[in-house]
């Protein structure tokens, strides 16, 4: 932008070019811009200039939303909640399609396994047709949902290379989601990563109806899963803490600090010392498989 106004380089009608000079302009202080874009010969009156403004912030406002939608975050949102549906539905289905297959066939169990029995038969009459492709959807949806984790696991270290590696991918693309974007994750407070995933449980203790939770998503997390319960509130916070630097340290330079991680080993061994490391009977890894699609991992405050 020039002191002559917002579109003073810009041909008239040349709405890309209008759009490009507000999103990228600025402007110390305000001016007549109407008449300086009157003066210079970019709109005949004041009217005019107001349309072709409306024109240019319009089309400034929607390529800015393509360039965000389009933008490597936010593929990791959408391969992540679309992961959840389909695990979600696989399963769903799964439960349906093996009360029709119990009433066909002469086979036992449920799940994904057997829609894979019930999806290998050959169909004799119409019913068991149906019954046979409702299975092979079943089938379909749950090996969709491990491709899309297979595509998340690839990427996140790419889009988010410390918090992928002291989260895992997959937890790590649940923050950004739940946050909105990396960005958004990058600008919350620790207090804040740690109940991700735990509003209901927020929202209940806010109304005075429960206690404050001390983590939410992140409790698929090994460091705070398998550390001993009295010490999970300080293993939640610790880890929260380090994610939140290393959402940060993603965003606004993506250079790996691995010492970052190295500080997180460090206070959780510190923090499990306290009970001599004697951990519960279902310590674990990160988010590899448990699904936590829709569920409240909000735990009560120490």
């Amino acid at each position: 932008m020039t002191d002559d106004g917002w579109f003073a380089n810009c041909e008239p009608g040349d709405v890309d070019a209008a759009a490009a000079a507000v999103r990228d302009g600025s402007a110390t202080e305000p001016a007549d811009w109407p008449a300086r874009a009157v003066d210079v010969g970019f709109a005949p009156d004041e009217a005019a200039y107001y349309d072709a403004l409306h024109e240019a912030t319009v089309a400034a406002a929607r390529a800015e939303a393509v360039e965000r939608e389009r933008a490597d975050d936010q593929q990791l949102v959408h391969a992540v909640r679309a992961m959840d549906d389909c695990a979600r539905t696989a399963n769903e289905l799964a439960e349906r399609a093996a009360e029709w297959a119990g009433a066909l066939f002469d086979v036992s169990g449920g799940g994904v396994a057997l829609a894979e029995d019930v999806a290998s038969r050959t169909a004799e009459t119409p019913a068991e047709e149906r019954a046979i492709s409702l299975a092979e959807r079943v089938v379909e949806l749950d090996a969709e949902a491990e491709d899309l984790r297979g595509f998340i696991e690839q990427q996140a270290p790419t889009v988010a290379p410390n918090l992928a590696s002291m989260a895992g991918p997959v937890l790590a693309a649940r923050l950004v989601s739940l946050a909105g974007s990396l960005e958004s994750l990058a600008k919350k407070p620790s207090g804040t990563v740690q109940v991700l995933g735990a509003e209901d449980a927020l929202f209940a203790h806010l109304r005075g109806r429960a206690s404050s939770p001390k983590h939410g998503i992140i409790y698929t997390h090994e460091y705070v899963r398998g550390t001993h319960p009295e010490n999970r509130g300080s293993a939640a916070r610790a880890l929260a803490g380090k994610l939140s630097i290393a959402a940060r340290i993603d965003h606004y330079s993506g250079d790996p600090k691995p010492e970052i991680e190295a500080e997180l080993d460090e206070r959780i061994a510190t923090i499990r010392a306290r009970t001599g490391d004697e951990l519960p009977d279902d310590a674990g890894g990160d988010d590899a498989g448990g699904d936590t699609t829709g569920s409240d991992h909000g735990g009560a405050g120490e």
